[in-house]
């Protein structure tokens, strides 16, 4: 009893807050990490700068609030020109990559248990990592806002915690196996039981396929442009700066910024497209306003003012692939698990779901990828979140569903056509008639070899010879039991064959062996199977030349075969010897003796 009140909860819940402990201060580390990238990062730019505006002190202010820009804290520019405070709202989205793997990574660690100490829960493991997060952010925050780009702090407490939170539920989900359910019983029924079928995950699935078919449309795009207006792209690049340091950073910020133009590519794309100011909209059927686009290179892939030609409305292959590849999926393209499961309602309702979740996917990147830029002109600029999330569900839905239901109705009626329209091949043993054959009236009876011994190289005594299972006319060898008559020999389809000579008292031959051939005809009937020598090498009750017919070592057939070879010979193989006359059979003393040196006899063939 002593032993059992020692182990009582305490320890285990000493454990969990260690572990809690240990989450809190790895989002810390993480927070930390990140923090430093940036910084490091920053610092070589500002020693590689020919004209730096400030000191160290400045440049860690600007690292710091870049790295809350990654998380989608709105900057402000107190300097300007005009004396107003400018925003900068525009996230490097390639930055963002950044932080979430930090997190991820970290939250996944953390949610796993040790070998000393349980883990913390899944809860837990997500509220200790994002305090120890938001708590380097809270100080970074604080550090930066006497800098030249302090962050919005309403902005920075409404984009960091969440994205920091979903991140580190990512992690911890990982850590647990990626469990699809059950949800927890709070959640509404309807709610747990939608989420829990076959044809969500499939929606999900479809989702990123057509996400990915849509992002990786806008890059094509933004690369063809950027192709087709190299020359704008180059000055705008040597017009910036007229240092290589200057040029290395703006190159740096344009890779930086890529993510973002594939997502403006897709925006022009779906129809919608995007804004590079109040009143300046930018889409496939042209230009709206007077186009004032800012010397960057990236954006020297913007098409000029005016009017579009039948050039700008094929970027509408973007859409439709995207949308195609939504209703391939959902209809059962790709034959993975549920692609082919329900009917035609169930492929609606996918490639449904589908467009939603692609609409709100595209609306948030969408917001992400734009923002302003500064005050008046510049305060709209990218793509309007709404107009395109709304293209992209309208694009998903009109091409999907169509293809999602034509391609499960053209599934179905392929793998309902060879049950309802082939007929059903019929056996070949009923559709042609089995040949006849000995081996179908009667089971070929077992080798000879096996079943008695090998005859002797002597003459046979006279008198009849003794009865096999071959040739017992009383006596069948599958069922031992007697037969209403003798069993007739076949025929022998070779006509050199030696028969035997009626009254010699010769035993008549087996029954042969029907060939693999007639036995395949007849179904396998009546055959006996042999192991190869090759199968069964140590079996003792195996004999090579088991293999062999009756007919082999029986005295006609051997007469007949030697007198053939002499004839082969032309005379120089010595005479068989005769057979004996069947007459009664003689005693034990009186039966003939073995051929002497001088009569070899046949020759023996050694079994």
């Amino acid at each position: 009893m002593t032993e059992a009140t020692d182990h009582s909860p305490a320890p285990v819940q000493g454990g969990r807050t260690a572990a809690l402990a240990g989450a809190c201060v790895r989002g810390a580390l993480a927070a930390g990490l990140g923090l430093g990238s940036v910084t490091v990062l920053v610092m070589v730019m500002w020693i590689s700068s020919p004209y730096p505006d400030s000191g160290p002190g400045g440049a860690l202010h600007v690292a710091a609030g870049v790295w809350l820009l990654v998380h989608g804290a709105e900057l402000v520019r107190p300097a300007t020109l005009g004396g107003a405070p400018a925003p900068v709202g525009v996230v490097p989205l390639a930055l963002v990559a950044l932080p979430v793997w930090l997190v991820y990574r970290t939250a996944r660690d953390a949610a796993e248990p040790a070998l000393d100490r349980p883990g913390p829960s899944a809860r837990g493991a997500v509220g200790a990592v994002t305090a120890g997060y938001l708590l380097v952010g809270a100080a970074a925050l604080a550090y930066g806002t006497g800098g030249p780009l302090p962050a919005e702090p309403l902005g920075a407490a409404l984009h960091l915690p969440p994205l920091v939170a979903l991140a580190a539920a990512a992690g911890v989900w990982t850590a647990h196996g990626r469990p699809t359910g059950p949800l927890p019983g709070r959640v509404p029924e309807r709610i747990r039981v939608g989420l829990a079928r076959s044809r969500t995950a499939l929606a999900v699935r479809a989702a990123a396929i057509g996400l990915g078919v849509l992002l990786g449309g806008g890059a094509v795009l933004v690369a063809v442009s950027l192709a087709w207006h190299a020359g704008a792209a180059r000055e705008s690049l040597l017009g910036l700066s007229g240092v290589w340091s200057g040029r290395m950073a703006l190159l740096l910020l344009a890779v930086a910024l890529a993510p973002n133009a594939a997502v403006w590519g897709a925006a022009y794309g779906l129809g919608p497209g995007f804004l590079l100011g109040t009143g300046v909209a930018v889409t496939p059927l042209g230009v709206t306003g007077t186009a004032v686009a800012p010397p960057f290179p990236l954006l020297a892939a913007v098409p000029a003012g005016g009017p579009g030609t039948w050039v700008n409305w094929t970027v509408a292959v973007v859409p439709v692939a995207a949308g195609a590849a939504v209703g391939w999926t959902c209809g059962g393209g790709r034959r993975g698990a549920g692609a082919r499961d329900g009917g035609l309602r169930d492929a609606a309702f996918a490639a449904l779901l589908t467009a939603v979740l692609v609409g709100a996917a595209v609306a948030v990147l969408a917001a992400a990828a734009g923002g302003p830029l500064g005050t008046g002109r510049l305060a709209a600029f990218g793509p309007v979140w709404w107009r395109t999330g709304g293209a992209a569900a309208a694009w998903a839905a009109g091409l999907g569903v169509p293809v999602a239901v034509g391609l499960r109705a053209w599934r179905r009626r392929d793998d309902a056509a060879p049950a309802t329209s082939a007929p059903v091949p019929s056996a070949p043993a009923t559709s042609a008639p089995v040949p006849s054959a000995p081996a179908t009236s009667a089971p070929v009876p077992s080798a000879p070899a096996t079943s008695a011994p090998v005859p002797s190289a002597s003459p046979a005594p006279p008198g009849p010879a003794p009865a096999t299972p071959e040739q017992s006319p009383d006596l069948d060898p599958a069922s031992e039991a007697p037969t209403a008559g003798p069993v007739p020999a076949p025929a022998s389809t070779n006509a050199n064959a030696p028969q035997p000579k009626p009254g010699s008292g010769a035993a008549p031959a087996p029954l042969p062996v029907p060939s693999p051939d007639a036995s395949r005809a007849s179904g396998g009937a009546g055959r006996e199977e042999r192991p190869a020598p090759e199968d069964d090498p140590g079996d003792p009750a195996f004999e090579p030349y088991a293999v062999l017919p009756a007919a082999w070592e029986d005295p006609v057939a051997r007469e007949a075969r030697w007198t053939a070879l002499k004839e082969a010979s032309g005379g120089l193989m010595a005479t068989f010897p005769p057979a004996p006359v069947a007459g009664p059979a003689a005693p034990a003393d009186e039966m003939p003796e073995a051929p002497g040196a001088d009569d070899p006899g046949p020759p023996q063939r050694r079994s």
